[in-house]
């Protein structure tokens, strides 16, 4: 693979595995290796709870200001970030892009800040997600377009659909699952 990105101009010396696979899953290469993966102290927590907010408001268009409140409340409240195994996406500064959240074999949460979006940053988190923490399993909102797509084009496929969310709100789920 080296001299594939040395042919595009661009040195690889001193790339992991996981950001090669990064730059292999982006046309623009260069902002991966800028990335690191980190597990977040317990200190990070209100910004992965902006990043989350951020994000849902950037995302979720079909959720009223009341909604937001209400799950933000519910993350809070219930320590939804002590639940699942944290993973960050830090840059060179080192600020805190984005974040995923597995339990098991299921990504529970995935969360990129607005400006970060389309970076390959969500790319890297997720393949990070299925090559090294096994997942297999996703559940998207059917109104969030995008993270359907982008999890389609990571290979999931929709297996079932559930009328009500997790709290009984009605928005509806799809459960994805990567084909065996």
């Amino acid at each position: 693979m080296r001299k594939k990105y040395e042919r595009r101009g661009v040195p690889s010396p001193g790339l992991n595995p996981l950001q090669l696979k990064a730059l292999h899953l982006r046309k623009t290469i260069v902002p991966a290796t800028m990335y690191t993966l980190a597990t977040p102290n317990k200190s990070d927590y209100p910004t992965l709870l902006a990043i989350w907010e951020a994000s849902v408001r950037a995302t979720h268009h079909f959720l009223h200001e009341g909604a937001v409140e209400f799950f933000k409340k519910i993350i809070q409240e219930n320590e939804v970030f002590d639940q699942v195994k944290l993973t960050v996406v830090r840059d060179a500064d080192p600020m805190i892009l984005g974040f995923m959240g597995v339990s098991e074999h299921r990504l529970e949460m995935l969360f990129l800040a607005p400006e970060a979006r389309g970076k390959g940053i969500g790319k890297i988190l997720l393949r990070h997600a299925i090559d090294n923490l096994g997942i297999t399993h996703v559940d998207v909102n059917e109104q969030n377009g995008e993270a359907l797509k982008f999890y389609e084009k990571a290979g999931f496929r929709v297996i079932s659909r559930s009328e009500l969310d997790g709290t009984g709100k009605p928005y509806p789920i799809l459960h994805m699952q990567l084909p065996a």
